[in-house]
């Protein structure tokens, strides 16, 4: 099958087949689509508990909302992890699972997470639940890949700031982390630049430069052409002043925290790398439960009670998902009943568009989004990508 793959939902009510039986309706639903169009699955879905018919309408709006957030949480964080692979399209594949497995395996295997999401749940609740689920992952992804920018900016300027002099370019480089008095409550060492020509002054006299200045602390940590730089410990109490002293001799000090950025980038980027892929898994998990609860909802609503409905999953590309769709159309347009416009034999049209725009400003539709198309009988598409 060429091209991206298109997936289906589709609830049919039993009737659909003489019998009612379940298993003829969804082979009805196999012989519609066409072996050539598309491979037909039964789809489980659990019986939720129903309330009223207000709170069903409310939820079916609340839903095709929930849905959209899903879509963008997981094309966001399928961003991140292009972002970080560089764009590697067979990397950020293998990255692309739902608990170790690929997105499609899943879906062909999908069962309602009974014990994450309990079926005799009021449907508010599970909507809630997963709204909840929905914006932590958002959230964790957002800080995550916030923090590895971050870290990522700090690296590039750490890179363009190897040039120039002791003065000015980074210390990151040149000074070893074992020169700096580290974790002491009392002691601080300071890095401080001096004209190579005042290198005698300094070290005559840097040890009266202030109160409290470490006897003999001095070290000689590099030189250039025009500077060099020492290490020289302090009690913290007096720090300010020897700085500020310093300055007055026109010796300059410089702020230095011994950070190992390049690490620090590879930690943080596997960090990020860890929890895109993790997340990206449970973000489209949280989206298929959505689609499940819509498909159930808007069963409930267009087909009535008792429920007796059969789910297949049609499982196409954009092309062959244009002619499934048409048989789909042509097949089941009956369950509309009077909705549509017919021809002179009593076939349904092929576009309403009073129909249509009726539908669209009442916010009914089959994906149960304001503008959706409206189809006779409960229909979902989507792509993982």
């Amino acid at each position: 099958m060429s091209g991206p793959t298109k997936y289906m939902l589709v609830s049919l009510p039993t009737s659909i087949s003489p019998s009612n039986d379940k298993d003829e309706a969804l082979a009805a639903l196999r012989s519609t689509i066409t072996n050539d169009n598309g491979a037909v699955l039964p789809f489980k879905i659990p019986e939720f508990k129903i309330g009223t018919l207000d709170a069903l309408v409310q939820q079916a709006d609340d839903l095709a909302k929930l849905e959209n957030a899903c879509q963008g949480v997981v094309a966001k964080v399928g961003d991140s992890l292009r972002s970080l692979l560089e764009g590697d399209e067979e990397k950020i594949a293998q990255q692309k699972t739902v608990n170790d497995k690929p997105a499609d395996q899943y879906l062909r295997s999908f069962n309602w997470n009974r014990v994450k999401y309990r079926a005799d749940k009021p449907l508010a609740e599970l909507i809630d639940s997963l709204q909840k689920d929905l914006a932590i992952i958002d959230n964790d992804v957002k800080a995550k890949f916030t923090q590895y920018s971050q870290v990522k900016t700090n690296l590039t300027t750490l890179q363009r700031r190897q040039t120039g002099n002791l003065a000015t370019k980074s210390l990151t480089p040149v000074v070893d982390p074992k020169l700096l008095v580290q974790d002491s409550e009392y002691l601080e060492t300071h890095l401080v630049v001096v004209p190579t020509n005042y290198k005698k002054d300094f070290l005559r006299s840097y040890e009266t430069l202030s109160q409290m200045v470490v006897p003999r602390s001095a070290v000689e940590v590099t030189h250039d052409e025009e500077f060099t730089l020492f290490a020289v410990t302090t009690f913290k109490k007096y720090s300010a002043d020897f700085q500020h002293k310093c300055r007055e001799m026109k010796w300059t000090p410089r702020d230095y925290k011994y950070v190992r950025v390049g690490r620090e980038e590879r930690k943080v980027w596997g960090e990020a790398l860890r929890l895109g892929r993790t997340h990206w898994g449970e973000g489209v998990m949280i989206w298929i439960h959505v689609l499940t609860l819509r498909v159930f909802v808007e069963t409930v609503l267009r087909y009535g009670l008792p429920l007796d409905f059969v789910c297949g999953l049609v499982k196409t590309n954009q092309k062959l998902g244009k002619k499934a769709k048409a048989n789909l159309d042509s097949t089941y347009s009956y369950l509309g009943g009077n909705a549509f416009g017919r021809d002179h034999k009593g076939r349904v049209t092929k576009d309403d568009s009073a129909l249509s725009s009726e539908m669209a400003a009442a916010g009914v539709g089959a994906h149960g989004g304001e503008g959706s198309e409206y189809t006779a009988y409960v229909y979902y598409d989507f792509e993982i990508i």
